[in-house]
């Protein structure tokens, strides 16, 4: 049982990103553009409000990024960062606990954005697209391509 689920591991972590990053682009649609109910209730978000537009946008862009697979370290980095920015400054000063605050959606963002970070994107994103073709990848000290070796093959165990 465990090597079959150990063997479903990238296909569940890439279906893993592709919700996160979803659900985190429509957050950033939402404040941006007004769709899927606007941002707080309705509207749309200032251009250039400062923390606001600003949040929306790296939702907006680093949601869509880890949806698609495409520089998802690198965009799930930043984007947890957001998160934990939001919820220590605009929930956490209301209250302690998330269910408190208001600052669940933050805390759990931050949170599995930050696994992306340390996993990367699994399989089904664009970075193996581009690591299979050759254009990033590995490489060795002196620039010659590694072999694709079991060790590289095999999924992360928690």
């Amino acid at each position: 049982m465990t090597g079959r689920l150990n063997s479903a591991q990238p296909y569940a972590l890439g279906l893993f990103r592709i919700v996160v990053g979803l659900l985190f682009a429509c957050h950033g649609a939402a404040s941006l553009f007004g769709v899927l109910g606007g941002a707080m209730g309705g509207g749309t978000i200032d251009a250039g409000t400062w923390p606001g537009w600003y949040a929306a946008v790296i939702q907006l862009v680093g949601g869509a990024l880890v949806a698609l697979g495409l520089g998802t370290r690198a965009a799930a980095f930043i984007s947890s960062g957001s998160m934990a920015y939001a919820y220590f400054k605009v929930h956490q000063p209301e209250a302690l606990w998330p269910m408190e605050n208001g600052g669940e959606a933050s805390a759990m963002f931050c949170w599995a954005l930050l696994l992306l970070v340390f996993t990367g994107s699994g399989a089904l994103g664009v970075d193996r697209l581009f690591a299979s073709n050759g254009l990033f990848a590995a490489r060795g000290e002196r620039g010659e391509r590694k072999d694709d070796t079991a060790s590289e093959r095999t999924p992360v165990a928690a």
